[in-house]
């Protein structure tokens, strides 16, 4: 794993581009990602979220905020659902999987790999969008007695991310910190 440190050594300059580039491919990912029909409501693959835990296991969690957030706020002007309630599901699961990633990467680094990782954020997306759902949309107990197997789904999805993501991280060079 690259040391998170790097992305200090490099200009802000460089810091935004590798932020916009990292935050085009995870909207084109969840772009078309969302052509694609889900099995069930609020349940999709979550592909994009592997770029946004690429880019925590080799710039830290300050990049990963800025490409998770950033990739919900564009695909969400870019599929015409900004401010609406899938949207607020969208950004309420990202920021429910945002901090449980701040809180893991600071607290449990050294255990936790891309599948460990991906597994949580996977699970903490999904309780936040339920709990916002039952909070301001639908408030019957139905909606908590689907969260088993919606975690259930968010589990598995997240092993699927976490193998890609690690799959993915073991062929990338080792990044070179010196590199301007």
């Amino acid at each position: 794993m690259a040391n998170p440190a790097s992305i200090a050594s490099i200009s802000e300059a460089q810091q935004d581009r590798l932020i916009a580039g990292f935050t085009a491919l995870a909207v084109a990912i969840h772009v078309l990602e969302a052509a694609f029909p889900m099995p069930l409501p609020g349940v999709k693959p979550g592909l994009a979220n592997v770029v946004t835990l690429i880019v925590l296991l080799r710039h830290g969690w300050r990049c990963a905020v800025w490409v998770g957030g950033l990739r919900v706020l564009v695909s969400s002007i870019l599929l015409g659902t900004f401010l609406t309630p899938t949207f607020i599901l969208s950004f309420s699961g990202a920021l429910a999987s945002l901090a449980a990633l701040g809180l893991a990467y600071s607290l449990a680094r050294r255990w936790l790999g891309p599948v460990g990782y991906a597994m949580l954020a996977a699970m903490a997306h999904m309780g936040g969008q339920i709990l916002v759902a039952y909070s301001l949309f639908i408030p019957h107990p139905v909606v908590l007695k689907l969260a088993p197997l919606l975690l259930a789904f968010a589990t598995g999805l997240g092993i699927v991310s976490g193998m890609i993501c690690l799959g993915i991280v073991r062929k990338l060079p080792a990044p070179d910190i010196a590199r301007p």
